[in-house]
């Protein structure tokens, strides 16, 4: 066998080829179509159904009551899986997958986001009708 020949074959024709790799930092492809990242929660959209709290595989969400028609998500993403079944099944779309997926920590409580609802806007009252104007009396002599 020719050991060194094929090598140098090998090493030779690699020198005119394209990397297979990509320098990650410096050079960030997009993400694919249907990519699975962080989640997003929109509190305005949520009703407080919890089907995606019940349907996690993982337990990694958990949506809370605040007031009326106000919650609040709390999402543990070193639990979750990212696998879109919250997404999935939740009716009015509170919840989307992002293309974000650079989400490492060193400290785990970084990880749970909390995200609350605005509070309702307090309804406006109608302003007071003007007040009628009043006569004035004649002029005494």
């Amino acid at each position: 066998m020719n050991w060194p020949g094929k090598m140098i074959q090998a090493v030779l024709e690699s020198l005119f080829k394209k990397p297979a790799t990509v320098n990650y930092p410096f050079d960030r492809s997009g993400m694919p179509k249907g990519f699975r990242g962080r989640i997003k929660f929109e509190p305005d959209k949520c009703i407080g159904c919890k089907l995606c709290e019940k349907d996690c595989p993982s337990n990694a969400i958990t949506i809370k009551k605040l007031g009326e028609k106000q919650y609040e998500a709390d999402i543990n993403l070193g639990k979750c899986i990212y696998c879109g079944q919250c997404v999935d099944s939740c009716v009015k779309k509170a919840l989307e997958l992002t293309n974000e997926f650079e989400l490492a920590q060193l400290d785990p409580e970084r990880l749970v986001i909390v995200v609350k609802g605005a509070p309702p806007a307090p309804e406006k009252s109608p302003p007071p009708p003007p007040a009628a104007p009043q006569a004035k009396a004649p002029p005494q002599n």
